[in-house]
């Protein structure tokens, strides 16, 4: 039985919450990726599989909201974003939290401040070594209030059980950000420790490794994501590659066959596992399971994609990444930054800048719309944007008679309702 997690009601959703029960009856081992749908007259609304909150976002939620209630009057700080959420860290900020560092680590509150009466919140990414030890040194236990979400945990440990048995660790991540800086951290206490992007990247360590380039060449490209003692010569002769849990599952897949490939062209493949380690398990199921359904809902086809979630979310825009291949494709934080049937708001992550665009929506009804979202992204917020699609398309379905006339199908009849769809 899946745990229940207590997370404040205003996150929860109607229509969303509904669609994912239906789910859930009919499919309760999630082998059925194919989407939802949802029929408004106007609009179609095709819903991925999985999507939103996953079991690490909702773990922390309930801590960090449990941490604000058992501890009225006192001083409440976050490391920093608990997830990259807007309207969640907006509502802990509201609540008095407040934020000790900014994403990129750089100080707002000096940790000389802190003292022992106050309250520290880790994070879902997790922190640093460094960081924890000096919560430590302030008498603060960095351990209390810990929504480092299990499955980055998982990667840790991982990364030491590497180590021990002399393997370095290779990181598929983005140098900057706050799980892979926790990771590297962590990794680099037992293992030597290199950070690698992309594939591009994973092919330096390949030409090194097959002898192409000197540790000189390597070090110019991939030398500011190294551990201090990490010597090319020595420590690529045995890896294993983990990976920030947000990053595209297929790409840490491919990166891993990659530097595998290379071990075995030079050691040959009966010697391999005397080189590479299998990590595969170390892959977050939620990230996974949130892209491949992404994929699939793709490959059922519509006329343009939105993808909902923080615009400072890798995981989010891993999935418009997915969707932008095929699809004109929207990202867009909440239901606001959809200002009408002309004009849309949306993040561009390669850019990293908002832009404003016109003739968003075809010019043909109904439209079909693929729908997904980061799972930092509460369903509620989904939910409004669903709704306000439909409201501009002059949908003349009333919101609170679909939940209810969905609700009474439901308990006739799930799959009818996901075979037809809603309307």
């Amino acid at each position: 039985m899946p745990r229940k997690f207590n997370v404040p009601p205003f996150y929860r959703s109607q229509l969303i919450a509904t669609v994912k029960q239906a789910r859930g009856v009919l499919d309760p081992r999630k082998k059925d990726f194919s989407p939802s749908l949802l029929d408004f007259e106007t609009v179609k609304f095709k819903i991925a599989r999985h999507f939103g909150f996953c079991f690490g976002v909702e773990n922390a939620i309930e801590i960090a909201y449990r941490a604000i209630e058992e501890n009225q009057g006192k001083r409440i700080f976050l490391l920093s974003e608990m997830i990259h959420n807007p309207q969640v860290n907006t509502d802990l900020q509201e609540r008095g939290v407040k934020f000790l560092m900014r994403t990129d680590g750089s100080t707002i509150v000096p940790f000389d401040s802190l003292t022992k009466e106050d309250i520290v919140i880790v994070p879902a990414f997790g922190t640093t070594v460094e960081i924890q030890d000096a919560l430590d040194k302030k008498g603060i236990d960095p351990y209390f209030y810990d929504t480092t979400c299990p499955f980055v945990e998982k990667v840790w440990k991982r990364s030491g059980e590497l180590g021990k048995k002399g393997y370095s660790v290779i990181v598929h991540g983005k140098r900057t950000h706050e799980e892979t800086r926790a990771t590297f951290s962590h990794s680099k206490e037992t293992s030597p420790t290199i950070i690698v992007l992309d594939k591009a990247e994973a092919e330096i360590i390949c030409q090194f490794i097959r002898g192409e380039i000197s540790a000189a060449q390597l070090g110019e490209h991939l030398g500011q994501g190294m551990s201090a003692e990490f010597d090319p010569e020595k420590h690529l002769q045995k890896v294993g590659v983990v990976n920030q849990t947000t990053m595209l599952a297929t790409e840490t897949r491919e990166i891993a066959d990659m530097i595998r490939k290379a071990m075995v062209e030079v050691h040959g493949e009966s010697n391999i596992s005397k080189h590479f380690a299998d990590t595969r398990d170390t892959l977050c199921y939620a990230t996974s399971e949130n892209q491949r359904a992404t994929m699939n809902l793709i490959e059922s086809g519509a006329d343009i994609a939105i993808v909902v979630g923080g615009y400072n979310s890798s995981n989010t825009s891993h999935l418009f990444e997915l969707c932008e291949e095929t699809i004109p494709t929207y990202y867009v934080k909440n239901e606001l930054e959809i200002e009408s049937v002309k004009t849309i708001r949306h993040f561009l992550p390669a850019k990293k800048q908002v832009v404003e665009s016109g003739n968003w929506l075809p010019d043909k009804r109904p439209i079909t719309v693929a729908l997904t979202s980061g799972a930092s992204c509460p369903d509620r917020t989904v939910d409004l944007v669903m709704l306000r699609v439909a409201t501009l398309l002059g949908s003349s379905l009333d919101p609170e008679k679909v939940l209810k006339d969905f609700s009474k199908k439901l308990s006739e009849s799930p799959a009818a309702i996901l075979e037809a769809g809603l309307g």
